[in-house]
């Protein structure tokens, strides 16, 4: 299974490479600050989410982790419930008190359900159909983050007239 994922991934990312050398570009959508100790799958997730188009950030530890957010530009942040100097649920706790609109995501291999209480705005576990999931949530949530889209009206053509009218009962 986890050949599979890989082989995949692998494809993805020659195909991205294949589309930046023949010239289209492709632009970052968001930036993903993804906290895992296990760089395994802090390589699959970067490339799983490059190759959708977003910007990611990996780091193997919370402080470091903290010194990019405090950067700034991150729109999500993805973590592991362990990390090694921090837990995931303190982490997290952490990037809300430093940007609150800062969407969340915790991760766990051990636990398939977390009933303590977080402040991430959603808790995966991490199995094989996650990926998909995962892939929902992250753009559920910069959706979220972002708001709702501006509608823009067209631009009057020359010489249009606008005609008010009301109905009448």
């Amino acid at each position: 299974m986890a050949f599979t994922i890989l082989a995949t991934l692998s494809t993805q990312k020659k195909v991205l490479q294949e589309n930046l050398i023949a010239g289209e570009i492709m632009k970052p959508k968001r930036t993903i600050l993804c906290a895992d100790s296990n760089e395994q799958a802090l390589s699959i997730r970067k490339i799983l989410l490059e190759t959708r188009g977003y910007r990611v950030v990996c780091c193997g530890r919370a402080d470091q982790a903290m010194e990019h957010l405090r950067g700034g530009n991150v729109d999500l942040v993805i973590a592991d419930l362990i990390l090694p100097d921090l837990d995931g649920p303190k982490f997290i706790e952490a990037v809300k008190a430093a940007s609150p609109r800062t969407p969340a995501i915790l991760l766990s291999t051990r636990l398939k359900v977390f009933d303590y209480e977080t402040k991430a705005d959603v808790f995966l576990a991490k199995n094989s159909q996650s990926t998909a999931e995962l892939l929902g949530h992250v753009k559920t949530l910069l959706i979220r983050r972002r708001g709702p889209k501006r509608t823009v009206t067209p631009p009057l053509v020359p010489g249009a007239h606008l005609m008010l009218t009301t109905a009448n009962a």
